[in-house]
């Protein structure tokens, strides 16, 4: 492979600085400046490093390969436990893993790639020291690395840039630093920043090499990268300091608390003190059990010292931000700030004809009240509120993801509820009001560009920009985008570019309302009565509109069974059989056929419903109908 003088090798090989792209970054070896000029003490025998990068680029596979390489033995799959994180291809949750090379002990944390769970990711950021940009070897950083991405530049933090896939045909390195080395500039990274080291792999193989035409036959290359990155800071003559980044739950020892050490030394069952912050009380506590991380699990210690990210349990009635202190020269760190919920649903008793049917387990107000309150001690940013029905209550989260996410958990636990539609949380400030915006970036082929285009001005979007159109025909926009009008635009979206879009939203924070728009173009198909639907009713009523449900389906009556071909709502009757009579004629035998009914997830679902209207969530199923009018005494009318 001949080797070409790319954007970034030019940069870096430069001896002055050159403004880029607006003058926001510069990039040079020589000009990083030491701003610190007392030497801290650093430990030589840890490294704290984050791994992020977009869905599919090979994240946890690259986790595997480097636990592997380490002889640490498990599942293709260390990271991705949960269910829906292997599902939907992304992570969900922050998590540890941990590995010793060389005699360093490497701490491994996984951050969510996504906005919903942004709090989350600022929070485990504060407790590494570097972080690993995994990019595609052929299609180089995607807009879901942006924003993880900017977390970690902000926070100072230096990058490892890991180009993955390096084994594709269509691999094309060069190509890709450019674009990364891009990225840097305008999220504005600092000289030392962008002066960032690669390296590249193919974690499938577990082979890392330093130049992509050079790969070693093992995982060597890079970590030798990663030990060159920025040794922990400690100070371990100052008093004991750990900041709580985020909390887990056990089923056997209780709530969970992780952090890390950031001075002195905490040892298990000596009393210690909790403080929320700077002039804060400090209670005492104890710390009953302790541990680090090892491979993809904790391992008990009696003690552990600065820098190490620990897991603790025994210490109660703690929250996210609290610091960890000396009792006897408490100095606690400013408190984190946890990320507030920007939308909101109702969840309660499943009220439809169908209640009870799917065998769930869980039905009434009291078991889905105490699963909530179960979520809301590891789950810091959700919310929960009693309303005016008591089977009903008020759930609050980041965006529609997280708040679907902990239905779905709750359908595969064997819940059977009812959801109202999302609901966008508004502010007032100085007499304004205030509603939560997205930016949005969409990928997609040039041709559908102005379809995208149409369907977000629809929604009161604001183009912020568009990229010339690539040599492969590929184009990016980006919007921001009111909140209450992404509700639908992925389904849309794909249908409008024929699937070939990659959309991702990050919250762009409050902005003046932005008017009033519609919401849904088309009305409903609902259920005349209650039965079994018939392909021969359902072929009969195709040019109606495109239905959810299919011929052997049970469905009641108002049950939303389609999507009508016009404004308003109809109501039709997908249950009428054939009549039975002697008579024949030609074709009368001829078998009923039906086009393929609409594809429903929950989210679709969700994301689908108005008010007036409801989602019925049971294990076997998911359902949407129009809720019933009840009277003052809560019966029917």
């Amino acid at each position: 492979m001949m080797a070409c003088l790319s954007v970034y090798a030019l940069a870096l090989a430069m001896s002055r600085s050159l403004p880029l792209r607006g003058g926001t970054c510069v990039a040079t070896r020589g000009s990083v400046l030491h701003m610190n000029a007392v030497a801290e003490a650093t430990r030589t025998d840890l490294r704290n490093i984050a791994i992020v990068a977009h869905v599919d680029h090979g994240k946890t596979t690259l986790v595997d390969a480097m636990l592997k390489s380490a002889n640490i033995k498990g599942d293709d799959t260390f990271l991705d436990s949960n269910a829906q994180e292997r599902e939907r291809g992304i992570t969900i949750l922050a998590k540890n893993a941990a590995l010793t090379w060389n005699g360093v002990k490497v701490n491994i944390v996984d951050t969510p790639g996504h906005a919903d769970f942004g709090g989350e990711v600022e929070r485990v950021l504060g407790m590494v020291d570097a972080v690993l940009l995994l990019v595609d070897a052929a299609e180089g950083p995607k807009p879901q690395t942006r924003f993880v991405l900017k977390k970690a530049l902000a926070m100072g933090h230096k990058v490892l840039v890991v180009v993955n896939k390096i084994d594709k045909p269509a691999a094309r390195p060069d190509y890709v630093l450019d674009k990364t080395f891009d990225l840097f500039c305008e999220l504005g990274a600092t000289d030392e920043q962008t002066d960032f080291p690669v390296v590249y792999t193919s974690a499938i193989n577990k082979v890392a090499g330093h130049e992509p035409n050079a790969i070693g036959t093992d995982m060597s290359a890079l970590f030798d990268k990663i030990m060159t990155l920025p040794k922990p800071k400690v100070a371990n003559d100052k008093p004991l300091q750990l900041q709580i980044s985020n909390i887990g739950s056990d089923p056997f020892i209780g709530r969970l608390g992780i952090g890390r050490i950031t001075a002195g030394k905490l040892v298990k069952n000596t009393p210690i003190g909790l403080s929320a912050g700077p002039g804060a009380k400090v209670r005492q506590v104890k710390v009953s059990e302790l541990f680090n991380f090892q491979s993809a699990g904790r391992v008990p210690i009696e003690s552990a010292s600065a820098g190490e990210i620990v897991v603790f349990s025994g210490v109660p009635d703690f929250n996210i931000g609290d610091t960890i202190v000396d009792l006897a020269n408490p100095m606690p760190l400013e408190p984190i700030e946890v990320e507030q919920p920007t939308m909101s649903i109702t969840m309660g008793v499943n009220k439809s004809p169908f209640a009870g049917r799917s065998g769930a387990k869980y039905l009434t107000g009291r078991n889905i009240r105490d699963r909530l309150m179960k979520e809301l001690e590891t789950n810091v940013a959700m919310r929960v509120e009693d309303t005016d029905d008591g089977d009903t209550v008020l759930v609050s989260g980041r965006g529609l993801l997280h708040l679907t996410v902990l239905i779905e958990n709750m359908r595969r636990e064997s819940f059977e509820l009812m959801v109202g539609p999302p609901m966008v949380i508004e502010k007032t400030e100085n007499g304004e009001r205030l509603e939560p915006f997205e930016l949005v970036d969409i990928e997609l082929p040039a041709e559908y560009a102005s379809a995208a285009i149409s369907l977000l001005n629809e929604r009161k979007g604001n183009m912020i920009d568009m990229t010339a159109v690539t040599k492969e025909g590929g184009q990016v926009i980006q919007f921001e985008v009111p909140a209450r009008g992404m509700s639908g635009v992925k389904s849309k979206l794909l249908s409008a570019t024929r699937g070939l879009a990659v959309m991702s939203s990050t919250f762009a924070g409050y902005k003046p309302y932005a008017g009033d728009f519609g919401q849904r173009q088309k009305g409903n198909l609902l259920s005349a009565e209650a039965g079994t639907a018939t392909a021969y009713a359902m072929h009969k009523l195709e040019d109606r509109g495109a239905f959810f449900s299919s011929p052997g389906d049970e469905v009641y009556e108002n049950q939303i069974v389609g999507v009508n071909a016009k404004s308003g709502d109809l109501k039709a009757n997908i249950c009428r059989a054939k009549a039975l009579t002697n008579m024949r004629s030609a074709g009368a035998d001829e078998k009923s056929t039906t086009s393929t009914p609409l594809q429903l997830t929950l989210e679709d679902a969700v994301e689908y419903v108005i008010d007036g209207e409801y989602v019925e969530v049971t294990p076997d199923a998911i359902r949407m109908g129009m809720a019933p009018k009840m009277n003052k005494f809560g019966q029917k009318v």
